[in-house]
C-alpha cells in the first residue's frame, strides 16, 4: 500500500471548485475596526499570536494559524503524565492520590528564568557555546571502550558473590601453606567463567559499537559558510541551523523554522520514537517562514527548558525580529523522527547528542530477577554452612590427631616434622608452624579442596539454558500473528522461569483484550436510537465516492449504515430530524485531529482516503460520518473542506481545543458560510452532561442518557455530542482570552484549559456515538484456561463500568454463576463501609458454601465464585491509605477482579498492592504507553504489539501479538522452562555435593592432611567439562509433558504455582541421597584394592571415573525426551571424562603419571565400576518406583497417560487433582 500526498491544500480556495462557497469577511462579528483575529488551536503546546492582520485578511490569507493534530485519546488515558511522573526522580509516586495531576502542572507550569533555561542563538553556535559547552552530538549506547572493558566487565561479574567466593580460594591457593593444588589448576574455573561471560558482552558490545558508528558518521545538511553544506551527524552543534529532506531521520532536537508548506505545516513519522506509525503534524512559527538562510541572515535567541524525559512537552520562548513568541510540543521535532510527505524543512540545533529526549529515554525496563535464583540463594547459603561445617570437622580431627601422634610427627615417614634434608645436629621444622597455626591451615586448605561445594558453573549454565529456551519460545509458530506480522520475542532472558509460576494476572482491556480497531456501530441522534441490529452493510463496501479533480475517491473502510438514517442524512436539513441528524454527522467529521491521506488502487482514477490520525475512536467517526455522506476531504492549517451528499462546503477552523484528560472532551469553532460560527464539543458522557444545558430539550437528554446505558452495556465504547453556536461577542472573548492564554509563560496550559472551558458550555445536545471495539480471537477460551489454571485474572481499565462489565461477560472472564461486589464510592468513609460490607459478604458466602458442600457429600467443590468490580474514584481513596489492607482481603477471596475508570499510575499501584502482601508471582500485559507502570512494576511485563504503539512492547519483558498467546505462554513454556530450571539447579548441587563428600572421606584416610587422590585438574574440570554439558541440552530440550497435554489440561500448571520441582524438601531428599552415593562410589574402591599394589593415584582416577558415571546416569533416569543431543551429550561427557583422565595421565610432568594405565588393564576396575552403579543408583530407584506407584502426582499421572494412549483414564482422573495451595503470605 503507497500513501500519496496529504489532502492538505494551503490556498483559502480550493483549485478547481468554483462550486466551494467562499467565506465572508465576519466584519458584522467584530466590532473593531482592526484586530488579531485568526484561526487558532487552543492546545496547551500552541503558540502565541501575532497582532499584525485584520480580521478580513486573516480569514482569506493564505497563512493559517496552525492547528495542532497532536492526538486526543478518546480513551480516557493520558500517557503524558505517566512518563512526567515516572521520572520524578526520588520523589515518591502516589498511585491512588489525585494530587499528582497538578503536582505535573506546576512542574510544566514555572517560568523560565536564566538560571534554569538553556539559551540557543540561532544560526550561531560559536555563541552559543560560548558560556556553557554543551554536548555534542555524538552519541553512544556502548558501555565499555577499549580502556575500560576490562576492569568494568570484571567489576560487573563480581556482582556475584560465589565469584568473589572463588576469587578468594584461587587466592588462598596461591599462598605456598596452603597450596593443595597447582596455581593455574585453581584459577583455571573461575578464568573460563570470566573469560566466557567476557566474551559474550564483548560481542554484544561490539555490536553497538558497530551501530554507533553508523549513525554518528551519517549526513546532514547544515547552513555554514552562507550554504548548506554535508556534515556528520556527530559533527553538528546546538545553534547550527539544519536542513531536514522528505524521508529523511532527524539528527537532533530542532526547533522548526519554516517548511516546504506555505502554512509552515510538516508531517512526522514518530515509530523510531515512541513505536506509533501515524502521522503527526508540527508547525513552523508565521514569524519564521519566509526566512530564507541563503538570502537573509537569520537570528534570534531561544530560551528553552533544560534537557528532559518528556518527550511529550517543551516549554520555551523565542525573540525574532524583536518579537517574544511562544514555542510548545507541536514546534519541535524529536531526534529519531522522519520527515514524511513533507519536501523539506529547516530548524535550529535545541538539543544533541545524549541530551536528545530520545537519547534521555534510552533506558531499558527495570531490571528484573528470577524468584527461583532468588530461592537458589538460599540452598547456596546452606551449602556454605555445610561447607563450613565440613572444614570445621577435618580441622578438629586434624587437631585431636596432631595431639595424640605429638611425640611422633618427627619420625612419622609421611609428616614429618623436622627437615633431616641439612646434616646438621639440630634439624629445623620442615613446614611446621605450630600446632594453632596448623589447624588453621588445615581448615582453609579444606576451604580449597571442598570448594566446588558451590557450584561455579551453575551460573553460566543457567544464562546458557535461558538462551535455548528463549530460542524456541521465540520459533513457536503457535505465537505467531499472521495480522500484525509479529512473533513472539524475549525481551529479558533472566526471567523465563517465572512464567511457569504466576498466579495473577492484570490485563488492561482495550487493545489487549480487543482489538483496537473502532467499529461505527450506531448512533442515538436528537433522542432517536438508530440501531439495535438494523444496521446493513453498504453493497460497494467502502462508503460515498466523492469526485475530486476527475479522480473517485473512496473512504477506505467500510461501515454498516442505517437505512432509515442514511435516508435522513441525505434529505438535507429541510425538516427538524434531518437538520440534527447533519448537525450530527457534521460534528462527526469535522471534530476531530485527522489528516486524510490519498491511497492508491489498482485502477488509477480511483483512490482511497486513509484518514491518519493517532486515535481509533476518532478514525471510526470519520470514516462512519463519510458512510452518511459527510466526507472529509481537505485539511488546511486554516480550513477544512467536506463533501457533503455531493456538495463540498468548505469550513474556516477558527479554534481547535484538544482533548486533555481532565476536560476529557475536546471541540472545534468552525466558521460557517452563512457568517455563523459555531462550536462542535464531543466528550466522555461524564465530562458531556456536566456543559450540556439541561433546561433545553430535558426529553432528549433523558432519552439519549438511556441510549448510552443500552450501549455501554452490550459492550459498546461511546461519546456524547454536542454544540452551539457563537455570537460575535461571545466570539470575541473568546478569542482574546486564548491570545493572552497562549502567550502566557506561566501557566499557559491551565490558562488554556480554562479558555476551553468557558466556551465549552451551555451546549445543545445533538446525541451519542456508539463504537464497538471487538474482542480478540480466543479471549474467552484464553481466561477460561487461565482460570482452570488457578490464574487470578484482574482486568484494570479505564473505560466506564458498563461497557468493562460487557466485555468481562462476553470473554467469560465474568459469568452469571458469579456473585457481584459492586464499590463505587465518592468519600473514604463510604468507601471503607464498601469494603467491610463486601468482606462482610464474602465470608459469609464461603461459609454458606462450605455448609452446603458438607452437607453434600462432595469432596473439594469449589468456594461460590466471587467478583469484585471497583472503580477509579474509589481506588483514589484506597490506595496509599490503611483501607489497602482491606481491598487484598476482599480481593483475594474473588475469583475476578475488574477495576474500571482507572489511570495509569492506579494500574501500577494495584500491582503494587497484590506484590508487597503475597509471594504469588503476579503478570502485566497491556498494549499501549498506559500500561507501562503496570508492566514495570509486575514481575513479568508483556507487552501486546497492537495499535496504541510500542511503548507497553519496549518496556516489557516478553512481547506478543495476541493476548490468547498467554495461553501456550505460560501453560506450556512457562511450565517446561520452570520444571528444567528447577531441576537443573537441584541437579547442580547434587553433582558437586557427590564429588566433595568423596573427597571429604579420602581425607578421614589421610590423617586429615589434606592431601587429595583426585588430580588437581580432574578436580577442577569436574564441574566445568566433565558434568555440565549434558544439564544444560537437558535444561533446554527435556520435556515431561507434550504442549497438547498440557493445553488440554490446564490444573497441570499448578506444579509450578505449588512449587513442586523446586523445595527446601527436596534439597534435603538429595543431600541425603548424595551422602549414600558418596559412600557407594569412594568405600567401594578402596575396600577393592585395599592390600592391592595400585597407587592412590589410579584409586583417584576410578573414583573421579565413577563419580561422573553416576551423576551422569543419575540424569539419565530422569530423562522423559531422549533426543540425540541428549544422547550425545550423556553419553558424550562420559566418553569425554575418559579421555581427559587418559590424556591427564599420560603427562609425565604432572602427579599420576600412567596411572589410569595401571589400573584400567585389571579385572577389579571395571567390576568397582558396575557395583558403584549398581549400588548408588538402585536405592534411588526403588524409592522413585514406590513413591510414583503409591503417591504419584498430576504431572506423573498425565505422564502415564501419554505414555500408554489412556487419556480416557486421565479424564476420569481430571477432577480429582490436587487444590491449588494458597502460598503462605509474606
Amino acid at each position: 500500500m503507497s500513501t500519496g500526498r496529504p489532502l492538505l491544500i494551503p490556498s483559502p480556495r480550493t483549485p478547481n471548485t468554483p462550486q466551494t462557497p467562499s467565506i465572508p469577511t465576519y466584519a458584522d462579528l467584530a466590532k473593531r475596526s482592526s484586530g488579531d483575529l485568526k484561526p487558532v488551536s487552543t492546545m496547551e503546546s500552541n503558540i502565541a499570536i501575532d497582532n499584525t492582520s485584520s480580521i478580513e485578511s486573516n480569514y482569506n490569507s493564505s497563512s493559517r494559524r496552525s492547528i495542532s493534530s497532536h492526538q486526543s485519546r478518546m480513551s480516557g488515558t493520558n500517557s503524558v503524565k505517566e512518563v512526567i511522573l515516572a521520572d520524578l526522580g526520588s520523589k515518591r509516586v502516589r498511585h491512588g492520590s489525585r494530587g499528582t495531576d497538578s503536582e505535573f502542572m506546576s512542574m510544566s507550569q514555572k517560568e523560565i528564568n536564566d538560571d534554569d533555561a538553556r539559551l540557543v542563538y540561532i544560526n550561531d553556535p560559536d555563541r552559543t557555546n560560548e558560556k556553557h559547552k554543551f554536548t555534542g552530538n555524538s552519541i553512544r549506547t556502548s558501555k565499555y571502550s577499549f580502556i575500560t572493558f576490562l576492569p568494568r566487565n570484571l567489576f560487573e561479574q563480581f556482582h556475584r558473590v560465589a565469584y568473589i567466593y572463588f576469587l578468594v580460594i584461587a587466592i588462598l591457593n596461591q599462598l605456598p601453606q596452603l597450596a593443595v593444588f597447582g596455581r593455574g589448576a585453581s584459577i583455571m574455573p573461575l578464568a573460563f567463567v570470566l573469560l566466557v561471560t567476557a566474551i559474550k558482552d564483548a560481542c554484544e558490545d561490539w555490536r553497538r559499537h558497530r551501530a554507533d558508528r553508523i549513525e554518528n558518521n551519517r549526513l546532514a545538511w547544515v547552513f555554514m559558510n552562507g550554504q548548506f553544506q554535508r556534515k556528520k551527524w556527530k559533527d553538528i552543534r546546538v545553534g547550527e541551523i539544519i536542513k531536514i529532506q522528505a524521508n529523511d531521520t532527524l539528527p537532533c532536537d530542532m526547533v522548526l523554522l519554516s517548511t516546504s508548506d506555505p502554512t509552515g505545516v510538516a508531517y512526522v513519522q514518530t515509530i523510531n520514537l515512541d513505536g506509533e506509525s501515524n502521522l503527526k503534524t508540527r508547525y513552523a512559527k508565521q514569524e519564521t517562514l519566509s526566512k530564507v538562510p541563503e538570502k537573509e541572515k537569520i537570528s534570534g535567541l531561544i530560551k528553552c527548558e533544560k534537557p528532559n524525559r518528556n518527550i511529550y512537552g517543551f516549554q520555551a520562548n523565542m525573540e525574532v525580529d524583536g518579537k517574544r513568541l511562544s514555542l510548545g510540543p507541536s514546534n519541535i521535532i524529536l531526534r529519531g523522527c522522519e520527515l514524511k510527505n513533507t519536501a523539506w524543512a529547516l530548524g535550529v540545533v535545541a538539543y544533541a547528542g545524549r541530551e536528545t529526549k530520545a537519547m534521555l529515554n534510552n533506558a531499558g525496563a527495570p531490571s528484573k530477577r528470577s524468584s527461583l535464583e532468588t530461592r537458589m540463594n538460599l540452598e547456596i547459603i546452606i551449602l556454605s554452612l555445610f561447607l563450613f561445617a565440613l572444614c570445621t570437622v577435618v580441622s578438629f580431627l586434624a587437631a585431636v590427631w596432631l595431639k595424640r601422634h605429638k611425640d611422633e610427627l618427627n619420625i612419622i615417614p609421611f609428616y614429618r616434622k623436622k627437615d633431616y634434608s641439612e646434616p646438621t645436629p639440630d634439624h629445623d621444622d620442615y613446614k611446621y608452624y605450630g600446632w594453632g597455626l596448623e589447624i588453621f591451615f588445615t581448615f582453609l586448605m579444606a576451604v580449597i579442596v571442598f570448594q566446588i561445594m558451590i557450584p561455579i558453573s551453575l551460573y553460566i549454565s543457567m544464562e546458557l539454558v535461558r538462551v535455548g529456551q528463549s530460542y524456541f519460545m521465540i520459533q513457536d509458530t503457535n505465537m505467531y500473528d499472521e495480522a500484525t506480522n509479529s512473533s513472539f520475542q524475549c525481551r529479558a532472558l533472566n526471567i523465563n522461569e517465572d512464567l511457569g509460576q504466576i498466579k495473577y494476572v492484570f490485563s488492561d482491556k482495550t487493545g489487549t483484550l480487543t482489538e483496537n480497531k473502532m467499529v461505527f456501530q450506531c448512533a442515538s441522534i436528537w433522542g432517536v436510537d438508530y440501531g439495535g441490529g438494523k444496521a446493513s452493510s453498504q453493497n460497494d463496501g467502502v462508503g460515498n465516492p466523492v469526485e475530486v479533480d476527475r479522480k473517485i475517491l473512496r473512504p477506505k473502510m467500510a461501515v454498516k449504515v442505517h437505512p432509515q438514517l442514511l435516508e435522513l442524512a441525505k434529505s438535507g436539513k429541510d425538516s427538524p430530524e434531518g437538520k440534527h441528524v447533519h448537525d450530527f454527522f457534521l460534528a462527526l467529521a469535522s471534530c476531530n485531529t485527522l489528516v486524510p491521506f490519498l491511497v492508491d488502487t489498482s485502477d488509477p482514477f480511483v483512490k482511497l482516503i486513509d484518514y491518519q490520525g493517532e486515535s481509533p475512536d476518532e478514525q471510526a467517526l470519520a470514516y462512519a460520518a463519510a458512510a452518511y455522506g459527510f466526507t472529509l476531504i481537505e485539511r488546511t492549517s486554516g480550513h477544512i473542506v467536506i463533501d457533503i451528499q455531493g456538495e463540498r462546503q468548505r469550513f474556516d477552523v477558527l479554534g481547535l481545543h484538544e482533548f486533555d484528560s481532565d476536560r476529557k472532551r475536546m471541540s472545534v469553532i468552525l466558521g460557517f458560510p452563512d457568517k455563523t460560527v459555531k462550536v462542535f464539543v464531543k466528550g466522555a458522557d461524564s465530562s458531556m452532561f456536566s456543559v450540556i444545558d439541561r433546561s433545553l430539550e430535558k426529553n432528549v437528554i433523558h432519552a439519549t442518557e438511556q441510549h448510552l446505558h443500552a450501549y455501554s452495556s452490550v459492550g459498546l465504547r461511546t461519546l456524547v455530542v454536542g454544540m452551539r453556536e457563537l455570537s460575535s461577542s461571545e466570539f470575541e472573548q473568546w478569542h482574546s482570552a486564548f491570545e493572552a492564554a497562549s502567550a502566557a509563560l506561566m501557566g499557559r496550559a491551565a490558562l488554556l484549559r480554562k479558555v476551553a472551558s468557558n466556551v465549552e458550555n451551555h451546549l445543545c445536545i445533538l446525541g451519542a456515538s456508539a463504537i464497538e471495539d471487538k474482542l480478540q480471537q480466543g479471549v474467552p477460551e484464553a481466561i477460561e484456561s487461565l482460570r482452570m489454571a488457578a490464574i487470578k485474572v484482574w482486568v484494570l481499565t479505564g473505560d466506564k463500568q458498563e461497557t468493562a462489565m460487557s466485555i468481562g461477560y462476553s470473554s467469560k472472564l465474568l459469568t452469571s454463576q458469579m456473585t457481584q461486589i459492586i464499590i463505587n464510592s465518592s468519600s473514604k468513609q463510604s468507601c471503607k463501609k464498601s469494603l467491610e460490607d463486601g468482606i462482610l459478604m464474602s465470608s459469609r458466602l464461603t461459609t454458606q458454601s462450605s455448609f452446603t458442600n458438607n452437607t453434600v457429600g462432595s469432596s473439594g467443590a469449589a468456594v461460590t465464585s466471587l467478583a469484585l468490580i471497583i472503580d477509579g474514584t474509589s481506588l483514589v481513596y484506597v490506595l496509599d491509605s490503611e483501607l489497602e489492607e482491606q481491598l487484598f482481603k476482599l480481593a483475594s477471596k474473588c475469583a475476578v477482579v475488574l477495576c474500571c475508570r482507572v489511570a495509569p499510575l492506579q494500574k501500577a499501584g494495584i500491582v503494587a498492592l497484590v506484590k508487597k502482601r503475597t509471594s504469588d508471582l503476579t503478570l502485566a500485559i497491556g498494549d499501549g504507553a498506559n500500561d507501562v507502570s503496570m508492566i514495570q512494576m509486575a514481575d513479568v511485563g508483556v507487552g501486546i504489539t497492537g495499535q496504541e504503539g510500542r511503548q507497553a512492547v519496549m518496556a516489557s519483558d516478553f512481547s506478543m501479538g495476541q493476548f490468547r498467546f498467554l495461553v501456550p505462554l505460560l501453560l506450556v513454556h512457562g511450565h517446561w522452562n520452570y520444571q528444567r530450571m528447577a531441576y537443573m539447579i537441584l541437579y547442580n548441587f547434587y553433582r558437586n555435593a557427590v564429588f566433595v563428600f568423596v573427597l571429604f572421606w579420602y581425607v578421614l584416610f589421610t590423617c586429615f592432611t589434606l592431601t587429595t587422590a583426585v588430580t588437581e585438574w580432574s578436580s577442577m574440570l569436574y564441574s566445568v567439562i566433565y558434568t555440565s554439558f549434558p544439564t544444560i541440552f537437558v535444561g533446554v530440550l527435556d520435556k515431561d509433558l507434550s504442549r497438547r497435554t498440557l493445553l488440554k489440561f490446564p490444573q497441570l500448571y499448578g506444579a509450578g504455582q505449588r512449587q513442586e520441582s523446586y523445595s527446601s524438601k527436596l534439597f534435603w531428599l538429595i543431600m541425603m541421597d548424595t551422602i549414600w552415593q558418596s559412600v557407594a562410589i569412594f568405600f567401594i574402591p578402596l575396600f577393592a584394592y585395599w592390600r592391592s599394589t595400585i597407587d592412590i593415584s589410579g584409586l583417584g582416577d576410578l573414583w573421579t571415573i565413577a563419580s561422573v558415571v553416576v551423576v551422569n546416569l543419575h540424569l539419565a533416569m530422569d530423562v522423559i525426551r531422549w533426543t540425540w543431543i541428549t544422547h550425545a551429550a550423556i553419553w558424550g561427557s562420559i566418553l569425554a571424562t575418559g579421555i581427559c583422565v587418559i590424556i591427564i595421565d599420560a603427562l609425565p610432568f604432572l602427579f599420576g603419571y600412567w596411572a589410569i594405565f595401571h589400573i584400567g588393564k585389571t579385572a577389579e576396575f571395571w567390576l568397582c565400576l558396575l557395583i558403584i552403579v549398581v549400588a548408588a543408583l538402585v536405592p534411588r530407584f526403588v524409592a522413585k518406583i514406590i513413591y510414583q506407584h503409591f503417591s504419584p502426582c498430576d504431572i506423573r499421572v498425565a505422564r502415564e497417560a501419554e505414555k500408554f494412549g489412556n487419556f480416557r483414564e486421565l479424564e476420569r482422573m481430571e477432577m480429582e487433582m490436587n487444590l491449588m495451595a494458597e502460598p503462605q503470605r509474606r
